[in-house]
């Protein structure tokens, strides 16, 4: 696999940053409820948008960069839908009023993007420094994809740890003041509950990123292709939140496919790590060569796959149940 030019890599990252600035700067200036067109057509919008993106990787790199990044940006994808129904009790939770749920989601996908990048660069240092790492991702990934497959479902009320922490020592407002995160209570300036709401938001995502980086590491070792997966990835969440609604919860099989994708994915770093690494006790300290070293359009055809058929059999029982009768009490 060729490298990349790095004038390349600057500048996309450099459009990147005005396109997410242009769009927080729309969002702010324009608070409001999208309709399901004005979300539909978003949605499309960065979808093509990093579609474009993998045909320029094409251009200026070769396959395996488009390739991985098609691969990477759909299993980002994937897993940060799971991200919404999060989203959805942490918006009810605080109470966030409709019309301004657009800014608090965009700006905690800027904080989730700081904090991704800052755990992006760790990640990669660890597997250049410690190759052996792939084994505790794939097999974390094994058990996060038993979780999501047979664990209970239960997002609690939508705060975690360090929001809480953060309710004992910062004054908060009882209410909201716009989107504004400063507001003056009786004469006093204090914190609005929009803060606490960006936080809960930004730090949630980096707790799912713990599953989602992992995964993206399986399928490309570059950390440039690793960030604008996630980049494309998280652009267009806030428009999705809007468009899929009530879906969500509707879309009964999707943990399925989720879990899958994580599962196929830790299968392929155990190879991966069992195919490029000498352990002592195993095979007498020798590379298993015989592992197979899973290709990245054959990752991108399972991620594909997975989620096609988890939506589909989700369509499939919301058809099946709204045609069953409803039993009378």
């Amino acid at each position: 696999m060729t490298q990349l030019p790095l004038a390349f890599e600057i500048v996309s990252l450099v459009v990147l940053v005005v396109i997410l600035a242009a769009d927080l700067i729309l969002a702010f200036k324009r608070p409001h409820v999208p309709s399901f067109k004005e979300a539909t057509l978003w949605v499309v919008f960065y979808v093509v948008l990093a579609l474009v993106f993998a045909v320029l990787m094409l251009v200026f790199g070769d396959g395996e960069h488009a390739g991985q990044f098609l691969a990477g940006w759909l299993t980002e994808y994937s897993l940060s839908i799971d991200n919404l129904f999060v989203f959805v009790i942490i918006m009810a939770r605080f109470n966030v009023p409709r019309k301004y749920q657009q800014e608090a989601l965009m700006v905690g996908i800027i904080i989730a993007l700081v904090l991704r990048g800052i755990f992006i660069l760790i990640g990669a240092q660890l597997i250049e420094s410690l190759s052996w790492i792939f084994y505790l991702f794939g097999a974390f990934l094994l058990y996060t994809a038993f979780k999501q497959a047979f664990g209970k479902h239960d997002e609690g009320d939508g705060e975690n740890a360090f929001v809480r922490l953060l309710r004992t020592r910062v004054n908060i407002a009882p209410d909201f003041d716009g989107a504004k995160v400063r507001t003056t209570f009786d004469g006093k300036r204090m914190f609005t509950p929009m803060l606490i709401v960006f936080l809960a938001l930004g730090s949630t995502d980096l707790l799912f990123a713990l599953d989602s980086i992992p995964a993206i590491f399986g399928i490309t070792e570059s950390p440039f292709i690793v960030f604008t997966a996630n980049v494309f990835a998280l652009m267009g969440l806030r428009q999705l939140y809007f468009l899929l609604g009530g879906l969500l919860e509707k879309l009964v099989y999707l943990h399925y496919g989720i879990a899958f994708i994580l599962a196929f994915i830790g299968v392929k770093l155990v190879f991966h790590a069992l195919h490029d690494n000498q352990l002592p006790f195993l095979n007498g300290g020798e590379p298993i060569t015989w592992v197979p070293d899973i290709d990245t359009w054959t990752s991108l055809a399972v991620i594909v796959l997975s989620m096609t058929v988890a939506t589909v059999a989700s369509l499939l029982r919301m058809r099946h149940d709204a045609k069953s009768p409803t039993p009378h009490p």
